[in-house]
């Protein structure tokens, strides 16, 4: 019996040895390796936006992440000739209701990818990845540039589109003299900084784990009824009775933007060989008919399916402040000498491009992406020329 406890003690110990010690390797290999990642890579996820709600989009749409943790297709092995592109920014590029083939970064490419248009590039192939994300502001930007452009070769060009998220978390927080603080826990699913505990779901090798399983066997996952929420919030706005016309000097939030816009754009000028900032298109002015469509600029997070809202600014109190901050961004990014490309003319707002106050529908990504190539194109030439 004696012999028999001491042999059980003895596996015990050794089980609790190999736990800690797989545990503290996983560690030190998640901070060794220092990957920084706005999707995980491998991700495959199968989006059925809800069909009351936009009618106008199709019916599913592949969400699917590459090895470098971009939307979008893998990078090619030989990298010789390889014209990179990376497109930034928040959620108008990261098209998350938009099937993989039909996001504006996608359909850039294979307008790019037209012969003619290699030769003009100079390049044998084009790859456009994106790592825009909804929610993601001027702060969150300067963070994932800081973080993740480290980790690429140099890039021939970075498209930035980047500006509303400031004003709809402004607003979202009750117009205050700061912004919360983001954090990196608030960007990057995968990180190092990430601090793990003893608890099954809080250990390193169980992240580890996770990123295996997404890499090597891209399981499918589905998000059935994507964006239900927009119908509640399409509703609260159509029947708030606070609505407020005027709202307050919004110059603290456009220093914070210029402050991060100003660092995010040097950063992307460093880490490539040229940039273009996109800047943002929204409905300026909406018809009877537009306004269904809108569910913005309420004093909470409408997105929360427990938050009733019940104060909202106008839609041309929202565009005043949205004028503003667009003017402030073009003046840096001219300043800085970074090629900038006006869009609101050529998506001009309607529910054939948009399906809300600035998302993009097919037709609308459609758009973005010939006026964006055309300018790319265009600089490609002139260069040769010069």
């Amino acid at each position: 019996m004696v012999n028999i406890t001491v042999i059980v003690a003895a596996i015990a110990v050794a089980l609790v040895f190999v736990v800690v010690t797989v545990e503290e390797i996983s560690r030190f290999w998640i901070k060794y390796r220092r990957r920084y990642y706005v999707f995980a890579p491998g991700l495959r996820l199968q989006v059925h936006p809800d069909r009351d709600v936009f009618p106008q989009l199709s019916p599913v749409a592949r969400f699917y992440i590459n090895c470098d943790g971009e939307r979008g297709d893998d990078p090619p092995r030989s990298r010789g000739d390889l014209y990179r592109i990376l497109v930034a920014g928040g959620s108008i590029s990261e098209c998350y209701f938009l099937d993989q083939d039909a996001t504006w970064p996608a359909v850039m490419q294979r307008l790019l990818q037209r012969q003619d248009n290699l030769t003009a590039l100079g390049a044998s192939k084009v790859h456009v990845g994106c790592i825009a994300r909804s929610g993601v502001g001027s702060e969150g930007l300067d963070l994932i540039f800081n973080r993740v452009l480290p980790q690429y070769p140099r890039l021939q060009l970075i498209v930035v589109l980047v500006g509303v998220t400031d004003v709809m978390h402004w607003i979202e927080q009750g117009t205050p003299d700061a912004l919360k603080q983001v954090k990196v826990d608030d960007i990057f699913p995968y990180h190092p900084e990430r601090q793990f505990g003893w608890q099954p779901k809080r250990t390193a090798t169980l992240e580890l784990v996770k990123r295996a399983r997404h890499r090597w066997f891209h399981p499918l996952e589905f998000n059935l009824n994507a964006g239900r929420w927009v119908a509640r919030a399409r509703i609260m706005r159509s029947r708030a009775v606070d609505v407020r016309n005027e709202i307050r000097d919004p110059s603290l939030l456009l220093d914070h933007f210029e402050f991060h816009f100003r660092r995010l754009m040097l950063q992307a000028a460093t880490h490539a060989d040229r940039v273009i900032f996109l800047r943002q298109p929204w409905f300026k002015t909406c018809s009877p008919e537009d306004k269904t469509a809108m569910w913005h600029g309420g004093i909470g997070k409408a997105w929360r399916a427990n938050e009733n809202i019940s104060t909202y600014y106008s839609l041309d109190a929202f565009s005043q402040v949205m004028s503003r901050l667009d003017e402030r961004a073009a003046t840096v990014a001219d300043t800085l000498g970074i090629t900038q490309l006006e869009l609101m003319s050529a998506v001009e707002p309607s529910l054939q491009n948009y399906y809300d106050g600035f998302h993009l529908t097919d037709v609308g990504a459609q758009r973005i992406a010939d006026t964006v190539t055309a300018t790319i194109l265009r600089e490609a030439l002139f260069r040769k020329k010069g």
